[in-house]
């Protein structure tokens, strides 16, 4: 496979020079944890506070990561997006909140994205989070094996109903959902709600999504064990493979538990599991649509040299990648412009409640510290082309 992730005038057109000066910056920041710990402190601070912040915050690290605060903000970045054949998915990004209303208010964010989409090809999924639409401590609960008392009984089958209000409704418009996957401790309760979902919905056409994230040692068995159950029950699968996003939280948990650590031992296992898990759903189409997420490029170009051993066309509508925008561009760009399919998450929200999910992104890519680095020097490489390309 020719390797086309170099390519930094075709990952940075989009970006001008004013753009690629901020993404230096927030990249160089990001590189430094101490910087990242401090600045997060600080940015918490200043929020609850009430200072004058969100107007600098927006400026830099917020326009960067995130399309805007509704989903009209966002227009521009889809469309922009979408001259060069990459798509979005519109992430409703609030997160820590609780309360009844706020779940209620996260379904119908969630519903009017859908309606975005009925009426936008640049938007192909929509997206949500479990938590979104109801307390974790009930997942868990159920997760853990503890009973529900009679008020979380009522709870659970409200989160159900939410559930399948979204999952209903992106059937009638033929566009899938994608539901992501959170902590181990409540994501049995997650999925099991999920597959439920699957089952009705995904009879003919893939519509519900579930995430498997392949940190966790025993996901490939629990994909093969979903398999043969949807083989069985006569519904397809709709699978989202990404590498995951708790692995801190997770080890201490387990570590102050004492169970075992549900995360696989290192990043080399990791990697091996997330590449089997592609492997497997590769050579199960006709049964499995995957969403690629990655921001790795050896995944991203096995894909590619599978697709192509097995002689499937680049935009087979049962194969997308996808990233987050913001970040590896040189991966999303150079994948569209060669005719895959390709959709980045863009988070919105009000800038307060976005924060959380913006300081979360900022402290995981501290600890991919190649990642950072790789960004960084396609920034720069892309600098110095244009300064030559200008001093011609």
């Amino acid at each position: 496979m020719t390797k086309i992730f170099d390519n930094t005038e075709i990952a940075l057109a989009l970006k001008s020079d004013s753009d690629l000066d901020r993404a230096l910056f927030l990249f160089e920041l990001i590189k430094k944890e101490p910087l990242v710990k401090i600045g997060a402190a600080v940015t918490k601070f200043a929020l609850k506070a009430n200072l004058p912040v969100e107007k600098l915050i927006r400026s830099t690290v917020f326009d960067h990561f995130c399309g805007g605060i509704n989903e009209k903000d966002c227009l521009t970045v889809i469309n922009k997006m979408h001259t060069k054949n990459v798509h979005a998915v519109l992430d409703y990004s609030a997160e820590g909140k609780e309360e009844e209303k706020q779940f209620d208010y996260a379904v119908q964010k969630t519903l009017k994205t859908l309606e975005h989409a009925k009426e936008n090809s640049a938007i192909p999924f929509v997206v949500f989070k479990p938590t979104g639409f109801g307390r974790f401590k009930i997942y868990q609960k159920l997760t853990e094996g503890d009973s529900l008392d009679e008020s979380e009984k009522d709870e659970w089958m409200t989160i159900k109903e939410r559930f399948n209000v979204v999952c209903s409704k992106a059937f009638e418009y033929n566009i899938p959902v994608l539901i992501d996957a959170e902590e181990s401790w409540m994501q049995s309760a997650a999925d099991e709600l999920v597959e439920e979902m699957m089952q009705k919905y995904n009879d003919e056409q893939v519509i519900v999504f579930n995430t498997l994230q392949a940190y966790r040692w025993d996901r490939l068995d629990y994909l093969k064990n979903l398999h043969q159950k949807a083989k069985t029950r006569g519904f397809k699968i709709g699978m989202k493979l990404v590498r995951g996003a708790y692995m801190e939280k997770e080890r201490e948990r387990a570590l102050s538990n004492g169970y075992k650590d549900p995360i696989c031992i290192d990043k080399n296992a990791t990697d091996m599991l997330y590449n089997e898990a592609l492997k497997y759903m590769l050579s199960n189409l006709n049964d499995i649509a995957l969403f690629a997420g990655t921001h790795n490029e050896d995944s991203s170009y096995l894909l590619m040299d599978m697709m192509k051993e097995k002689a499937l066309s680049e935009n087979d509508k049962r194969i997308w990648f996808g990233q987050l925008y913001g970040m590896s561009d040189h991966i999303s760009y150079n994948l569209s412009d060669n005719g895959y399919n390709v959709a980045k998450y863009l988070p919105f929200g009000p800038v307060k409640d976005v924060m959380p999910y913006l300081i979360r992104r900022a402290e995981e890519n501290t600890s991919v510290a190649g990642q950072t680095s790789r960004e960084l020097y396609l920034i720069k490489q892309e600098k110095k082309r244009r300064r030559l390309v200008k001093s011609i």
